[in-house]
C-alpha cells in the first residue's frame, strides 16, 4: 500500500505570466527537494513550500497534489485526502489524475474503509489500466472487505444469540415469578377457604344454638334430673306421720 509523490515537469509559461509562474515553480521545486532529501521534518518543510505555491496560484493542480503527498507523509490523512480530491478535479493529465485517485484509495484503505478505497482504485485504473500497484491494492481491499463483512456478520449473529439468551432468561424469570404468584394466591385461597369452613363449623346458624351450648344445656338437664331423683328417693325413705284427731 504505497502513496506516490508526483515529480513536477515544468513547462515554459507565457511572458505575461512568467513572474507569478516563476514564483509557483520555485516553491514547488523547493518543496520537492525537501521531500526527496528525506531529512527529519522534510515533509513539514515541504508542506510550507507547497502552501506558498498555492497561495500564489490556488488552482495549481501540481501544488495541490504535492501538498497532499506532504500531508500524507505526516499522517494528516483528512487534509491530504482533501488536497488529492481537489487535484483530481483540477488536474488535466490522466497520469497525475490517476495518481490522485490512487492516493485517495490508500487513505481509505488505511482507515479500513475498503469499499470506498476500492471505488477510488477503480477510478485510477480507468485512467491507468496497467498500473499493477493500484490493481494489487484493489484486489487486496476486495479480500479485506469480504473478511470484514464476514466478521461483522459473525459478530451480529453472536450478539443476536446473546440477546435471545438474555430474553429467554428474562422470560423464564417472569414465568417462574407468575407461577409462584399463582401458587401463593392458590395457597392463600385454600387457607382462607379452610378458615371459612372452620368458622362455619363453629358459628351457629340463625335460630340454632352452637354445639357447645347444646352440650352445656344437656349436662345441666342431666344434673337437674339426678338432683330430682335424689330428692324423691330421700322423701320416700322417711316414715309418714298420721294426724291424730283429738276429741275435745
Amino acid at each position: 500500500m504505497l502513496y506516490r509523490l508526483l515529480i513536477i515537469f515544468l513547462l515554459v509559461a507565457p511572458m505575461h505570466l512568467e513572474s507569478n509562474a516563476q514564483g509557483v515553480r520555485s516553491h514547488i521545486r523547493s518543496g520537492n527537494r525537501d521531500m526527496r532529501g528525506g531529512a527529519e521534518g522534510a515533509a513539514s518543510k515541504a508542506e510550507l513550500k507547497y502552501r506558498k505555491a498555492m497561495a500564489a496560484d490556488n488552482k495549481n493542480a501540481q501544488a495541490m497534489y504535492n501538498l497532499g503527498c506532504a500531508l500524507l507523509a505526516q499522517n494528516k490523512d483528512s487534509m491530504a485526502y482533501e488536497m488529492f480530491e481537489k487535484a483530481s478535479k483540477t488536474e488535466t493529465s490522466k497520469q497525475r489524475k490517476a495518481m490522485a485517485y490512487h492516493n485517495m484509495g490508500v487513505i481509505m484503505q488505511k482507515q479500513q474503509q475498503y469499499g470506498p478505497a476500492m471505488e477510488q482504485y477503480k477510478q485510477s485504473l480507468k485512467l491507468r489500466p496497467h498500473d499493477n500497484q493500484t490493481r494489487y491494492n484493489y484486489v487486496l481491499c476486495k479480500k479485506l472487505k469480504k473478511d470484514q463483512d464476514n466478521n461483522q456478520n459473525n459478530n451480529q449473529n453472536n450478539q443476536n444469540n446473546q440477546n435471545n439468551q438474555n430474553n429467554n432468561k428474562d422470560k423464564n424469570k417472569d414465568q417462574n415469578k407468575d407461577k409462584n404468584k399463582d401458587k401463593n394466591e392458590n395457597n392463600n385461597k385454600d387457607q382462607n377457604k379452610n378458615n371459612d369452613q372452620n368458622q362455619n363449623k363453629e358459628k351457629p346458624q340463625d335460630g340454632q344454638m352452637s354445639k357447645e351450648n347444646a352440650e352445656q344445656l344437656l349436662n345441666a338437664a342431666v344434673q337437674e334430673e339426678k338432683a330430682t331423683q335424689q330428692r324423691l328417693q330421700k322423701a320416700m325413705a322417711q316414715p309418714r306421720r298420721r294426724n291424730i284427731e283429738k276429741n275435745w
